[in-house]
């Protein structure tokens, strides 16, 4: 149930906030949201733990104190939902009523999902676009998939790892979002795809320097730290991206959500074979191939933007 519900939150969070922000703000709006997601992530775990640890001090039962430390998590829920009851509706709304006043609830998603594919695929460059979604968080994902095990592997205990990622990681993850967002308003969409996919890709080759220097705690602060940064930026331009596809004000929920899931498929299935590539290459070449995984985006990109894809997409969206 909070899986499902959870995930229906997000989709219409992402929805309000491309009907609510122009494209040129988009990105810092996105920037603005990381920042707090990844907080509230940082809330809910280490904060949970720390709460239910201190109940248990003071003499409560263990399942007393786990009790009252989800009561506190589900009282937080109540910081968004008084938000959403404050928040008004974006103007664009009010064309989704006109066009909906007369239809049923179920015309009117069988409309919204028919709606949304006929957007995507109404054009000569939807196959492009489509892998371009596919692939252009796909180094992310492939090395992702293996850093936990890489850094096991290399003799760190997890708590060491753990602290890493909590620490300096989290910053990193912060002031990448930020900076993506400053990026994203002072060059093109197209040139902000450019400056996130290239640094996305080529940071994964501070882990390989890590693999060939082996046991390393400050070099692995600074490959943990690089990742996080540049990650967080190629996030930022990516989504600023997937927004400016979503301009259709009958649709944007349900295109923001297919999109979404599609750009799952690089993060899921197509990393799904990385610890066989790590196990035939090892840990040093397989960072390198991780940063080539990069590349097919980068074409794909080269690509749309020689066909007018970005040109076509801002005239569009302004």
């Amino acid at each position: 149930m909070v899986a499902a519900v959870s995930a229906t939150q997000d989709i219409v969070v992402d929805a309000f906030r491309v009907e609510s922000l122009p494209e040129n703000e988009q990105a810092a709006g996105m920037a603005g949201y990381v920042a707090a997601y990844r907080i509230g992530m940082l809330v809910s775990t280490a904060g949970a733990l720390f709460l239910v640890s201190g109940i248990e001090a003071q003499g409560f039962a263990r399942t007393a104190a786990w009790h009252w430390g989800y009561f506190a998590m589900a009282a937080l829920v109540l910081i968004g939902t008084i938000t959403a009851l404050a928040a008004t509706e974006p103007e664009r709304s009010a064309l989704v009523g006109a066009a909906h006043a007369r239809q049923g609830r179920m015309a009117r998603v069988a409309e919204a999902a028919v709606g949304a594919f006929k957007d995507f695929l109404g054009t000569e460059l939807a196959f492009a676009m489509l892998a371009f979604v596919v692939l252009f968080k796909f180094t992310d994902a492939l090395s992702g998939a293996m850093t936990a095990p890489f850094v096991i592997d290399l003799g760190f205990t997890r708590n060491e790892y753990a602290a890493i990622v909590k620490g300096v990681g989290l910053a990193a993850l912060l002031a990448g979002g930020f900076a993506g967002g400053f990026l994203a308003r002072a060059f093109p969409l197209a040139t902000s795809l450019w400056i996130g996919g290239v640094l996305q890709g080529a940071a994964n080759l501070g882990f390989s320097w890590l693999a060939f220097a082996g046991h390393d705690a400050a070099l692995l602060t600074f490959a943990i730290t690089l990742e996080n940064f540049t990650s967080a930026i190629g996030t930022v331009m990516f989504v600023a991206y997937l927004s400016a596809l979503c301009r259709n004000p009958l649709h944007t929920a349900t295109q923001y959500a297919l999109l979404t899931a599609l750009a799952a498929i690089g993060r899921t299935y197509l990393s799904a074979g990385a610890g066989y590539i790590a196990q035939a290459t090892g840990w040093g070449w397989f960072f390198v191939v991780c940063a080539l995984a990069g590349v097919p985006s980068l074409l794909l990109l080269a690509f749309l933007q020689r066909r007018g894809h970005f040109v076509r997409l801002v005239a569009k969206t302004s």
